[in-house]
């Protein structure tokens, strides 16, 4: 399987980890609770698996910044937190990192 799907899999499980993490208020709702350990589970599995493939800088670079994106997108959307153009402003370097070392540089195998 190409490595960036196994990537895109892993950030997804970690933001449904970090989701339910959110809402097992500090472990003390079960389902959500179990939602965090299957999550993180399978994006520790996932990334395990792109590792094989893929720089550890890019693989690890690229799935805590797009993490940090999605889970800032998903406290926005889901748990109506604030967005400022600060805020804004960061996630959009964020994603132009990612960008530059998946892209641009000589990082990623490509």
């Amino acid at each position: 399987m190409h490595p960036y799907v196994l990537l895109a899999g892993a950030i997804l499980s970690e933001l449904f980890g970090t989701t339910a993490l959110k809402l097992s208020v500090g472990f003390s709702r079960p389902i959500p609770s179990v939602g965090v350990v299957l999550g993180y589970g399978a994006a520790f599995y996932l990334l395990s698996l792109t590792l094989k493939q893929l720089p550890i800088g890019v693989v690890y670079g690229t799935w805590a910044a797009l993490g940090i994106v999605g889970v800032a997108g998903i406290g926005a959307v889901v748990f109506d937190e604030p967005v400022d153009l600060a805020g804004l402003l960061g996630i959009g370097l964020i994603i132009g990192g990612v960008y530059c070392v998946n892209v641009v540089s000589q990082m990623s195998a490509h």
